[in-house]
């Protein structure tokens, strides 16, 4: 142990507690002391005694000298299975990470109820904390509290933590409020190819902000804006670059009107947070938002995001690879219409409950019902389009349920350079899948699944669609390094055991 600086055993203290899904302020509160004191521990930048160090690892429940940090999470999956019974969809990844930065516009507290214990969640987290965020969990998890401070502390931000993930640049929005200058370093996140942040920059320049890129980072200056009323048509219908305008929006005081917004799921939820704070927004759910801004917000809020379309499809689909009868409660049924439609011309049965709303008041939920049947190929190719087309995170389980259908279908995803590509790897599990182009694949189907070990790909929904293809494949499939699963599902592997799948955990 001597033999190891105090960067070593940061960088062991850090691996330990990503591994236990803990923030840095989480672990501060288990060891009594601040989160400002675990970063400059994780950092290198205090050396600690072998006392503190017995804290820490029995903090962690981690051997972290004498065995090092834990390895990569791995799953084994046991096929095929038939799943029964129900579970119930829990709140949205994107919603969430969208309120968290919003939480940097409030001056109040902002108490954010049924947040998902994700690894996106928590890396946001770990930016927030660091740069001077308090955040503290209620003892069961169910609500999270966020309190900012007069002045952030960016110079102190956490670089790992926002490097891994793309969610760091709705960071600009609200920062630009308070910083005449800041850094933001590279958005990172899930390798889907170039994705281009010019129509964030497009747009929030109608609020003062430059941007220029430095090694590593983007250098963003902020000039005053005098006008009272702007007029931003996007040029991208994305969601991050709507959800950074409206937080942009919200604390400029006058009328903000953005053309060609986002009207999707998580873009809604952020509406009805700023709407909780006093924020004025005509037009919510259509393409033309109207903001009227604040002076200053300063208000204690408590707001449950609303549950998440994309875990409502990835439950579906395990229920109809596995050929299984299933209920998926809590569904968002506005942002599942088209791929119902969908399923329902490719043959696929189902049933729905009367509609009753989600928590944050809005958002209508039915609790659907996945029949066992025999699937044929959608008749023309499968392709996305923003809301209210079919959600482009949720046609990547199209390639699964499409192996499990009679004859060819084509899946353009015409977002992403790279997502198809892993696509292909379901091929490992028995499927037919083509590439034809780095954005278009043909399945053919019907598929009998095997058994076969894998290494995750660094893409969360085809991740998911090679661990719900193994649920039907007969023998024994390892999926290796499933850290991409964690940043989107919250303890998926025990949820599927929890309805009849056989998915052991282990580490090498």
């Amino acid at each position: 142990m001597a033999d190891l600086l105090p960067s070593s055993i940061g960088t062991l203290i850090r691996d330990a507690r990503k591994q236990r899904g803990l923030t840095q302020q989480e672990l501060a509160e288990v060891l009594g002391t601040s989160q400002s004191a675990v970063h400059r521990i994780e950092s290198g930048g205090q050396n600690l005694s072998l006392e503190m160090i017995n804290r820490i690892a029995g903090a962690l429940d981690s051997p972290l000298i004498h065995a090092g940090p834990a390895g990569p999470m791995h799953l084994r999956i046991h096929g095929p299975v038939t799943l029964s019974g129900s579970i119930a969809v829990r709140s949205s990844k994107n919603a969430a990470v969208a309120l968290l930065c919003a939480s940097l516009i409030n001056r109040g507290r902002t108490v954010l109820r049924g947040i998902a214990q994700i690894e996106e969640v928590n890396r946001i987290l770990e930016v927030l904390t660091s740069i001077g965020v308090r955040a503290t969990w209620s003892q069961d998890k169910s609500e999270l509290e966020l309190v900012r401070p007069a002045n952030l502390r960016l110079h102190t931000m956490n670089v790992e933590a926002a490097r891994r993930t793309r969610s760091i640049i709705m960071f600009l929005g609200p920062l630009l409020h308070s910083e005449e200058s800041f850094d933001l370093p590279y958005a990172g996140g899930c390798n889907l190819g170039a994705r281009t942040v010019t129509p964030h920059l497009q747009a929030l320049r109608h609020f003062g902000l430059a941007v220029r890129t430095t090694q590593g980072f983007y250098h963003a200056e902020v000039d005053e804006v005098t006008e009272h009323e702007r007029r931003i048509t996007l040029t991208e219908r994305g969601d991050t670059v709507t959800e950074n305008v409206l937080m942009a929006a919200a604390l400029f005081p006058g009328r903000t009107e953005i053309r060609n917004a986002s009207s999707n799921y998580m873009v809604q939820d952020l509406c009805f947070f700023l709407a909780e704070l006093g924020v004025r927004i005509e037009g919510i759910g259509t393409t033309t938002l109207v903001v009227h801004g604040l002076e200053r917000i300063d208000a204690d809020v408590v707001f449950a995001p609303s549950e998440d379309p994309i875990e409502a499809m990835s439950l579906i689909t395990a229920a109809i690879v596995t050929g299984s009868e299933l209920t998926v409660q809590r569904a968002p049924i506005e942002f599942l219409d088209i791929e119902l439609a969908i399923l329902s011309e490719m043959g696929q049965s189902y049933t729905l409950s009367p509609e009753y709303r989600s928590c944050n008041g809005q958002t209508r939920l039915v609790d659907i019902t996945v029949h066992p049947s025999v699937l044929h190929a959608a008749a023309d190719k499968i392709h996305p389009m923003p809301f209210p087309g079919l959600n482009i995170d949720n046609l990547p389980f199209f390639a699964v349920i499409a192996a499990v259908a009679e004859g060819r279908t084509m899946i353009h995803d015409w977002v992403y350079e790279n997502r198809a590509i892993h696509l292909v790897e379901l091929n490992k599990l028995g499927a037919d899948v083509q590439l034809l182009d780095p954005h278009r694949i043909v399945v053919t189907g019907p598929t009998r699944w095997r058994g076969q070990e894998l290494i995750c790909p660094q893409a969360l929904r085809p991740a998911v669609c090679l661990l719900l293809a193994a649920l039907a494949a007969r023998g024994t499939s390892v999926l290796r390094d499933v850290y991409v699963i964690n940043r989107g599902y919250e303890d998926l592997p025990n949820r599927l055991n929890a309805l009849g799948a056989h998915i052991d955990v282990f580490r090498d």
